[in-house]
């Protein structure tokens, strides 16, 4: 079943492979962002700011989407912002397509801080056993996720609409100047350690380099918000969204150096954060993209090392249960190696790294 598909967040690394799917798989494709890319086939962009209910409302006036994925979010100081920013979001889009009456599906994408918890407490206190299961209750901790959701539980009791949520572990995916970006952040730190000579270092905890834990592609995840949007018996369920595969740092990470040509550094057992090792980098980067041609001299909008500390870092160790997607009938698969290495691929062809 296609019909026409509003996704906010369409520049972020959801959002856009979600509308190359949509678009290849038939479906009419809005695309709203702030600054929305202009350059997508298919996909017709709208600009607005979420925050802005005005703005929204005026962005949004005549059209009738029967889909809503949304899959933005924006990062604030404290926990407690990103509750009143990121709820405060959903509602004003919700609000805004309320009078056209044309919506009969609502996806929101979130993650796995539904289990780990907020930034402010990341894979810290009590937590859940793994792998983690929809069904597992809440933390008892403020968490914007959790806001979120009951934005959109609250619009569809009001307006009638059916919902999804998808829980993504680390997305590998393309996109440029995105928040939450392990693949591209990880394809820049080994072009650096190329170019100078650094050694390759994990950057991580002992938990997960010897720990197993899993990975969600975009492209499968958009397969996935596809799947939801269109079958019945996936009305009104939460869902977890991983590859399918299971995988230690301890091995991934040869794997990674391979494909640039590296050897990877011992691991000692101590962390070594990204954020501390590219500190300073960015003038290195501008360099080394003038000198190769690269078309993006910027390092901070590739690598966002911060959010690859923290699920490299966790103290646990982490693997997601897909039960309920399989016994509901979405049996898609990714091997999570060949995630990255396609990444890393498309990332050369398109001169981001050498």
């Amino acid at each position: 079943m296609n019909g026409t598909a509003l996704i906010a967040g369409v520049s972020g690394i959801v959002g856009n492979n979600l509308a190359r799917h949509l678009v290849e798989s038939g479906w009419s494709v809005q695309g709203l962002a702030r600054r929305p890319l202009r350059d997508m086939a298919g996909v017709d962009p709208i600009a607005a700011d979420l925050l802005d209910p005005a703005s929204v409302t005026d962005a949004l006036a005549g059209l009738q989407p029967s889909h809503v994925f949304i899959t933005t979010w924006m990062r604030q100081e404290t926990e407690a912002e990103n509750i009143r920013v990121n709820a405060a979001m959903v509602r004003n889009l919700l609000d805004a397509l309320r009078p056209a009456g044309s919506v009969r599906h609502v996806a929101l994408v979130t993650g796995l801080k539904h289990y780990l918890g907020p930034f402010e407490a990341y894979g810290k206190g009590t937590l859940p056993a793994t792998p983690f299961r929809e069904d597992q209750p809440r933390l008892d901790v403020e968490n914007f996720y959790y806001a979120q959701e009951d934005a959109v539980f609250a619009a569809a009791e009001r307006d009638g609409f059916g919902w999804s949520v998808h829980r993504p572990h680390t997305i590998i995916g393309y996109a440029l100047g995105n928040a939450m970006n392990m693949g591209v952040t990880l394809a820049a730190y080994a072009t650096l350690c190329r170019e100078t000579g650094r050694p390759f270092r994990f950057p991580g905890s002992a938990a997960q380099w010897n720990g197993l834990t899993d990975m969600t592609d975009a492209r499968l995840l958009a397969r996935h918000l596809a799947w939801a949007a269109s079958t019945p018996a996936a009305r009104n369920e939460a869902f977890n969204v991983v590859n399918g595969d299971v995988f230690r740092w301890s091995w991934m990470w040869g794997r990674i150096a391979d494909w640039f040509g590296l050897e990877p550094a011992p691991f000692d057992g101590a962390i070594d954060p990204l954020e501390a090792q590219m500190a300073g980098a960015a003038p290195l980067w501008a360099e080394i993209a003038a000198r190769h041609g690269l078309v993006e001299p910027d390092l901070g909008r590739l690598a966002s090392a911060w959010h690859t500390d923290a699920d490299l870092g966790r103290p646990i160790e982490v693997v997601t249960d897909m039960g309920k997607s399989r016994r509901l009938g979405f049996l898609d698969y990714q091997a999570t190696d060949d995630a990255f290495l396609d990444l890393f691929e498309r990332l050369r062809s398109s001169r981001i790294i050498r």
